[in-house]
């Protein structure tokens, strides 16, 4: 039986972000490159990373991703690097100027959603969110309980035929 192909545009994620929806409202994603040193790449590769804790700031005119964990590779030797080290975002002079202006309004703030390859290249799907309040978690999960709730019944009427 012949393997299932995949698409030459599909591209492999590496770390996702699991509380970034949860927590934040996203307002903008934009998709950004790593500036990666030494064996970096060779671990993210290996899934050897996790952006679950990090954030991006604008320091000195320039976009920085921090807490970012990427584990030293084990082969690397001397060319492995400090694992939570602050990393360059690559994103165009006028977007950073545009988020600039973006983060000046309260609660607003970037967080990578994931990290991924394309075209051999480590990207990272920056997004701009909005702090939730936990009010506003609060009544996401009565929505979702509701729904499920609907479900049950519509699938229970359709059992018993009505």
């Amino acid at each position: 039986m012949a393997k299932a192909r995949k698409p030459k545009d599909a591209e492999p994620t590496f770390a996702t972000n699991h509380k970034a929806r949860r927590d934040y409202a996203v307002l903008e994603t934009y998709e950004v490159g790593v500036e990666l040193k030494g064996t970096e790449i060779k671990s993210i590769r290996q899934h050897r990373a996790t952006i679950d804790d990090s954030f991006a700031r604008i320091d000195g005119g320039e976009l920085f991703l921090y807490n970012m964990h990427i584990s030293p590779y084990e082969q690397g030797g001397r060319y492995n690097v400090e694992p939570t080290r602050p990393r360059k975002l690559l994103m165009h002079r006028r977007q950073i100027d545009r988020l600039a202006g973006l983060l000046s309004q309260q609660r607003v703030t970037l967080i990578p959603l994931r990290l991924y390859e394309k075209h051999g290249l480590a990207k990272i799907e920056l997004a701009v969110g909005k702090g939730k309040r936990v009010f506003e978690k609060r009544d996401r999960i009565r929505e979702r309980e509701v729904e499920r709730d609907l479900r049950r019944r519509m699938q229970h009427d359709v059992r018993k035929g009505r």
